[in-house]
């Protein structure tokens, strides 16, 4: 039996869609105002988590800090301030022992980071030849700064003890009368910058070696066919394109030089380290701040020393960016 399929009438008017209304005006204006809003707050509202922690955690301490800078305020009551204003600095500036304070982290400063990013430099630049096991060579550079700042002072206060310390004993081997380094204006400072310099130089080698190999390799090629030597390259090519990076070390170890505070406090330890030596021989800002708002309670005075120590950083990140100004110039 015949069967046939039921076909569409080709002239049957086909059915309609549902007419969709426009979108009423003010629901258009309603949607363009949200978009703009949106792509005007977007960016604030990414970066707001940022800020909403530095000020809770930096800008409200350092201006809480102020305000107590600016009264007299005892560790044994927080709760009673007196008005005095600038009456702190004033007894910070006219005290011999904050201008020492200041001539001791300075120098610690200066012998710490000049031979620490010299040694810094000079371990990236080995680093970054094809070696056998690179990794774990980098990884052991970068020990010493995965150790705590109180077990690496521990140590070296051991090193450098004057009766039975590792070093004096190598010295005596060696027919050299043993050193008390710590009583040494010279020495103690020397002690100090051991230590940093043992825990920061691989930081910083890494740091360069990180941008030893961002440098373009055409430019050691050119500069090999040109016939200039492996020393050569370092100085003209290498050094040249780290100055940023160095530059930046550079300000990273002033900060850090001026935030010294575990290394002195624990070279002699006790009362001694609390105030950095017997006559302050390695005592520095840090240890000053400590000295008055901790040992002698005087909160107010602490906090002004806080200030001041924000105030010489500030000069010295002013003198950074006019040396790297003229650097830049004189290179173009």
């Amino acid at each position: 039996m015949a069967t046939s399929t039921p076909t569409r009438d080709a002239y049957a008017t086909p059915p309609r869609e549902p007419k969709k209304e426009p979108p009423s005006e003010r629901r258009q204006l309603w949607r363009s105002r949200l978009w703009r809003f949106d792509d005007k707050a977007s960016p604030y509202a990414y970066i707001a988590p940022f800020f909403l922690v530095f000020g809770a955690f930096g800008l409200y301490p350092l201006l809480y800090t102020g305000w107590i800078a600016l009264h007299r305020v005892e560790m044994t009551g927080l709760d009673s301030m007196e008005w005095v204003g600038w009456e702190n600095f004033d007894k910070i500036l006219h005290d011999p022992e904050f201008w020492t304070s200041v001539s001791n982290t300075f120098l610690i400063g200066v012998i710490s980071t000049v031979p620490q990013l010299l040694v810094a430099l000079g371990l990236a630049h080995l680093l970054n030849y094809k070696l056998r096991a690179s990794t774990f060579w980098r990884t052991i550079i970068l020990t010493p700064y995965a150790t705590s700042v109180a077990s690496a002072a521990l140590v070296f206060a051991l090193v450098f003890r004057a009766d039975g310390g590792l070093l004096n004993w190598t010295l005596g081997l060696v027919g050299f009368d043993p050193v008390n380094w710590a009583n040494g204006h010279w020495t103690s400072k020397l002690a100090i910058s051991i230590i940093v310099i043992w825990r920061w130089t691989g930081y910083n080698a890494l740091i360069y070696l990180a941008a030893m190999q961002a440098v373009p390799n055409d430019l050691y090629e050119a500069a090999s066919l040109d016939g200039a030597s492996r020393w050569q390259q370092f100085r003209k090519v290498t050094i040249p394109s780290l100055r940023p990076t160095i530059l930046f070390t550079i300000v990273i170890s002033t900060i850090g030089s001026m935030q010294l505070f575990g290394e002195p406090l624990l070279l002699e330890g006790g009362a001694l380290g609390a105030t950095g030596g017997n006559e302050n021989q390695y005592e520095t800002l840090s240890i000053y701040l400590y000295n008055y708002g901790w040992n002698l309670g005087h909160l107010g005075p602490a906090a002004a020393v806080a200030w001041a120590m924000l105030a010489l950083l500030l000069l010295i990140a002013a003198a950074n960016w006019f040396i790297g100004r003229f650097v830049r110039k004189s290179a173009v």
